[in-house]
């Protein structure tokens, strides 16, 4: 157990193996000197976001190490999941190594060999996915928009001599090369397992501030400092570990030593964008078997309670150049910070992202969960919508918006974008990969219209119904106000579009923003394959949880809402409340010989593959959900 473990064993464990270490006869004087690597698993990813897992003994792998390497393994299928791609009749996928990222070992601190009292580990190798002689996975995805991005600001940097006196380079030759930069930001909510979920008491805790950057207690602040502990040990280089805003205060049970609800956030430093893709990955299970290892269950849903608020996973974007000389560059910072906001570059890349979110935010929010956390009042951008700062010397920190400029004086290379929709399922693979390919086009754009820093800064804040060369001109782009506050539902929704309320209606502008979908298969990056299967994968998902949760889960809550007792305290009220809740519950769920309830209707819908009205009916089931619960709360509340 880790708790049990000496940290001197844990310290002179082997933890990583660098790119730069994986060659064959590396490889075998590395794992022949650390006995506790017993296994080894080729992780790849598809397009659901989901990585593969096994075990293969370690002896096995050294002793055809280089077959391994060149080839990997196959398998059936069975083990990833690409629906249109790997069908039943052609479902060999090839799961190869990529031996140009870090590794990391995977330790089961359950499983200690008691010859050494070291914990087994299992080397995860991240992988491509082949099918076909074709890369189908999110890693390749992502791999070659990267290339793609690179060549696209290379041949734009070499043609374009403002663009180099914009962030201080003499001339395109002293440019060695480009380097793409990530970074997430990880939120989670933790409790002891079995506890009571008191919405109303979080919401209160909430609103008071009770628990934002307080100090934790017990077990759990145990578990966070050996997380953050054993992250630097990996390399991950933590940044900070803290309470969020959610949660409620640690107390003492009657029959055991305390109970916890909290939500914390841990960060760690930025990497290239594959290896940081890869890293999320490897520590949302790393925290998640730490904190089990001290009887605490971890949740990475975006909202996994109503009425408080989610869990995001903010992503960073950044661009930068390395110089001959050695010297970074970023490519998003102006030679003088406080002159513009930003580069000639940056705007490309920013407008960009803003112009095709339709086709990105499928990538970002792909499921029920997510979408629930996107409500406004919660820092949760609803809006396609940027913020560069009310002017350019006061860098801006607006919360309320959907993509941000990040901006440190004292700092140009900090220079970056931060998108705050993604949550910590989202797939960071395919998001940056889309982001990457919506820069393109913004930045091809503005280098074919020679526009000046000043027209470009007037396209991102032009107004609602004012034509722009590359933005749509019912459209607005830039707000420096509270878009929660400042404006009102009806403004939102005419001056930033309308967001998707649902799965399906999120999943649908793949399909139905044609001009959008073909900014995302330029160069092959995406293609038409890996779109209709990724959208499969998500549709599938949206109707197992309708299906398999979403209504079980409801039905549950409306038959915990019961007629309290009558007594000679029953009131009026009582009475009418009572009525219309219990309407209300069967007009959810009991059925009648010539009706259907809601819940049988969005079923029906289901099966019939009827979709639209599925989508329909779910936004009426949640909204009726809701009311329901209000309405119980006051009933209940009513009673001596």
């Amino acid at each position: 157990m880790l708790r049990s473990l000496n940290e001197n064993i844990l310290s002179n464990l082997l933890y990583y193996i660098t790119k730069e270490n994986n060659s064959p006869e590396s490889l075998r004087k590395i794992l022949n000197s650390h006995s506790e690597v017993q296994f080894v698993s080729l992780a790849g990813v598809d397009l659901g976001g989901q990585d593969t897992d096994e075990r293969i003994p370690i002896d096995l792998f050294i002793e055809d190490i280089e077959q391994f390497l060149e080839s990997g393994i196959q398998t059936d299928g069975s083990s990833v999941y690409l629906p249109g791609i790997a069908t039943l009749n052609d479902a060999k996928v090839m799961i190869i190594p990529d031996k140009d990222v870090n590794w990391y070992v995977d330790y089961n601190f359950d499983n200690v060999n008691p010859g050494d009292s070291k914990p087994v580990g299992t080397l995860r190798i991240p992988c491509f996915l082949i099918h076909g002689n074709r890369n189908v996975g999110s890693r390749s995805i992502l791999k070659n928009a990267i290339s793609n991005l690179k060549s696209e600001v290379l041949n734009v940097l070499s043609k374009n001599d403002h663009t180099l006196e914009e962030i201080g380079v003499g001339s395109f030759d002293e440019i060695n090369e480009l380097v793409l930069t990530s970074a997430t930001e990880l939120e989670f909510w933790v409790n002891t397992p079995d506890d009571i979920i008191d919405e109303e008491q979080l919401s209160i805790s909430q609103n008071l501030k009770e628990q934002y950057w307080k100090r934790t207690q017990g077990v759990v602040r145990t578990a966070m400092e050996k997380s953050i502990w054993l992250m630097g040990l990996y390399g991950f280089e933590p940044e900070m570990g803290h309470k969020e805003v959610g949660g409620v205060r640690h107390s003492i049970g009657v029959d055991r030593e305390g109970h916890f609800m909290e939500q914390l956030e841990i960060d760690w430093k930025y990497s290239t964008a594959l290896q940081a893709a890869d890293n999320e990955l490897f520590i949302k299970n790393l925290i998640t078997d730490v904190f089990n290892v001290y009887g605490l269950e971890v949740t990475f849903n975006a909202k996994p309670i109503e009425g408080v608020a989610g869990s995001g996973e903010h992503t960073h974007i950044g661009v930068a150049a390395k110089l001959k000389s050695g010297r970074f560059v970023n490519l998003f910072s102006p030679k003088d910070m406080k002159s513009e906001y930003m580069t000639s570059i940056a705007y490309g890349s920013l407008m960009g992202i803003l112009k095709n979110y339709e086709v990105i935010n499928p990538f970002v929010t792909a499921s029920n969960d997510a979408l629930n956390r996107l409500k406004p009042g919660f820092e949760a951008p609803v809006c396609v919508v940027t913020s560069l700062g009310k002017s350019k010397d006061e860098p801006s920190r607006n919360r309320s918006i959907l993509i941000g400029l990040i901006k440190d004086f004292e700092n140009p290379l900090a220079t970056r974008f931060e998108l705050r929709a993604p949550n910590p399922h989202s797939n960071t693979y395919l998001l940056l990969a889309a982001c990457y390919q919506a820069m393109v086009d913004g930045m091809n754009a503005v280098f074919a219209q020679k526009r000046s820093m000043k027209e470009l800064e007037d396209e991102l804040s032009k107004k609602y119904g004012e034509e722009g060369f590359y933005l749509e001109t019912f459209r607005e782009y830039r707000s420096e106000e509270d878009v929660f506050e400042y404006y009102s539902d009806e403004e939102r929704s005419k001056l930033f579009g309308n967001p998707p309320r649902t799965v399906l209606e999120n999943i649908k502008s793949c399909k139905s923003s044609i001009d959008k979908k073909e900014v995302l298969l330029k160069n092959d990056i995406f293609t038409e394959d890996t779109v209709n299967s990724y959208r499969a994968t998500i549709l599938q998902r949206w109707i197992n949880e309708l299906m398999g949760r979403i209504i079980p889960r409801n039905m549950e809550i409306v038959r915990e809402c019961k007629k309290i007792p009558v007594t000679d305290d029953i009131s009026d009220l009582d009475v009418v409340m009572w009525n219309k809740i219990n309407g209300m519950r069967w007009f959810l769920m009991k059925d009648s010989m010539d009706k259907s309830s809601m819940f049988t209707r969005i079923k029906n819908a289901l099966e019939s593959k009827d979709y639209n009205l599925a989508s329909d009916l779910q936004i009426e089931m949640t909204s009726k959900m809701s009311e329901l619960k209000k309405l119980y709360s006051v009933y209940k509340k009513n009673q001596f």
